[in-house]
């Protein structure tokens, strides 16, 4: 199998308006955006020199294929993922195909609500470890006697302010109604709600375990759109259902190898925890990107076929 050459930052010929810790973000018109994931990665809130191949093309790929599964559920603001049809609705990007081949999604311009839509299944990160030291969530006190991964009766919606660097601030329920206003923050929470519902079951099915997840909302003509990325492996936690055992921590279908190679550089004293990180063998380059591409298989059902992308 041919992977394409990973591409850690792109310099296309339109205006970028932002880039985050894994896309640039492009402005086409005043109605739409071009959302370019790199194969950029970070753990620990710090962004690896190396990039990881293919990983940029598995979470546009697996958004996309989101977006058009859930379109009659929810509206959402993508155009188009196919790179040919960018390229024919934006000329300026004629001769940077290879800098967009299968990472590219053309989307209608949204006002983002300044929110994450967090919603989890079960006790595991941030979460775990506030309850594990106070019994609480957001402050609010929980049942005793909960395990680290246990499930929840039923998902718990929990609000985040975003963070350009950094964590996301967890806040209540009431406090998003204070920023967003009560109609919108109840309508927030139906969607991602019913978003995770579905996901969460199609993911069961395949045998993945949708730990937890984030979404982005925006309105734009009226309607409220689902934004961004879609419950891909960077903006959800997915653990194998074969091998769910509550109690500890569970594996994961994304960074763990580099978050586990990082754990030992770290405990040997190798690693600060901070910028800049250490170099990354190929073999831990390799088994992460593997993962991505593992679980883009499992959810689709069907191999990504990186060979159209090059």
């Amino acid at each position: 199998m041919t992977v394409p050459a990973a591409i850690a930052t792109t310099a296309l010929p339109l205006e970028r308006v932002a880039q985050g810790k894994v896309r640039d973000i492009y402005a086409v018109d005043d109605r739409h955006l071009l959302l370019v994931t790199t194969d950029r990665i970070s753990a620990f809130d710090v962004v690896m020199r190396e990039p990881i191949p293919a990983k940029g093309i598995v979470l546009t790929q697996v958004t996309a294929w989101w977006l058009r599964t859930l379109g009659e559920l929810v509206p959402n603001h993508l155009v188009s993922a196919d790179t040919d049809t960018i390229v024919g609705a934006v000329p300026a990007l004629a001769g940077h195909h290879a800098a967009i081949a299968g990472r590219a999604m053309l989307v209608r311009r949204a006002r983002i609500f300044p929110v994450e839509c967090v919603i989890r299944g079960y006790l595991s990160g941030s979460r775990w470890k506030e309850y594990a030291a106070h019994g609480t969530m957001a402050g609010e006190p929980m049942t005793p006697g909960l395990r680290e991964s246990d499930r929840f009766p039923s998902p718990l919606f929990t609000p985040a302010t975003k963070a350009e660097t950094g964590h996301d601030e967890n806040i209540t329920i009431a406090r998003m109604r204070e920023i967003v206003g009560e109609s919108t923050a109840t309508e927030l929470e139906r969607l991602t709600r019913l978003v995770y519902e579905a996901g969460r079951a199609h993911a069961q099915a395949r045998g993945i375990i949708i730990a937890d997840t984030k979404f982005e909302f925006g309105e734009c003509d009226g309607r409220i759109l689902l934004c961004d990325e879609v419950l891909t492996p960077d903006s959800s936690r997915f653990w194998p259902g074969d091998g769910y055992v509550p109690g500890g921590p569970q594996p994961s279908f994304d960074k763990q190898p580099l978050r586990d190679w990082l754990d030992v550089e770290r405990r040997a004293g190798r690693w600060n925890g901070e910028a800049p990180p250490p170099t990354l063998p190929t073999a831990v380059v390799e088994a992460t990107s593997a993962r991505y591409l593992d679980a883009y298989r499992r959810l689709t059902g069907s191999p990504l076929d990186l060979e159209a992308f090059t």
